[in-house]
């Protein structure tokens, strides 16, 4: 008999996949150190059991109709073995013949345990996009944030992606460097994106939420908080430094206050100069109101 699909705990997708059927394969993330996410700390990692999902898929063919789309949660079901994500990618393909992509977070501890051979199958199957936090360039920043990896090799793990012919969509935190470290935080994080080339680029700001050592950070006073003007100057200097073939970007996520949308390199030259006039005239911006933010 199928079974209801149901989801252990709070469950978390990017934005783009809001029509995608969501499917738990992992519980948790199995690197959850970031001092920034508290999305998973609730959570103790596993690996579902495939015929566990076995029957959330039966359920979502007789009940949901025309699927295109899927997206393997937790917060980074790529770190399973290779052995499990074939298997269950053959098993989603044979369920949805519409299927046309499969997407997941994929952390830098996944991208290094994941050979390129092994990502190549895996595409091949339907596993086509990874979502990967960047979140900043410079390594005293990665380091706060306790990311786990340095710059070179948050590049390196990127380009294993790009060689396996994977789509990178990439998150860089604006704020995440403070004032201090503004300027070369956003040069850096260009430099990286640059290396990696991925086909989605897009900025969040860093907020402290509730149950994270960024929070308790913030609690002693130790965060700055960059006001709009700041973030945007920062933005400006981010885009700025962007050198990419063709990439989609985006700063539409709720935590933004400016919502910016582009094709590079067709509309960095717009978007720098948009930014531009924010600076100069910041009173006639259209910031977010503060209400309507969130993460």
């Amino acid at each position: 008999m199928s079974v209801v699909i149901q989801y252990e705990g709070k469950l978390f997708r990017p934005p783009s996949e809001a029509n995608s059927l969501i499917l738990q394969a992992t519980i948790g993330c199995s690197y959850n150190r970031c001092t920034f996410c508290a999305m998973y700390r609730d959570k103790r990692f596993r690996v579902r059991p495939l015929e566990e999902l076995q029957g959330e898929i039966d359920w979502a063919r007789a009940h949901l109709g025309r699927v295109d789309k899927v997206f393997l949660a937790d917060g980074d079901a790529l770190v399973a073995k290779h052995s499990f994500l074939a298997e269950l990618l053959d098993r989603l393909k044979a369920a949805f013949p519409d299927l046309r992509r499969v997407s997941c977070y994929a952390s830098p501890q996944s991208l290094q345990v994941r050979t390129v051979d092994e990502m190549r199958d895996l595409k091949e199957r339907g596993l086509t996009l990874y979502y990967l936090g960047i979140e900043s360039g410079h390594d005293g920043v990665l380091e706060r944030l306790d990311k786990g990896v340095d710059a070179e090799e948050m590049i390196a793990v990127g380009r294993k992606a790009h060689e396996a012919g994977v789509k990178l969509s990439t998150m860089v935190l604006l704020g995440a460097g403070g004032r201090a470290d503004s300027r070369v935080h956003a040069a850096e994080s260009a430099r990286v994106v640059n290396a990696i080339q991925p086909r989605f680029v897009s900025t969040l700001v860093m907020t402290p939420v509730e149950d994270t050592p960024l929070w308790e950070e913030d609690q002693r006073g130790e965060v700055d908080h960059l006001d709009p003007v700041e973030l945007a100057c920062e933005l400006r200097e981010f885009i700025a430094g962007l050198e990419l073939d063709a990439s989609v970007f985006r700063s539409n996520h709720a935590s933004n206050y400016l919502a910016l949308a582009g094709t590079l390199p067709k509309d960095k030259e717009r978007l720098v100069s948009g930014l531009d006039e924010v600076l100069s005239h910041p009173e006639r911006a259209r910031f977010l109101p503060e209400w309507m933010r969130g993460l």
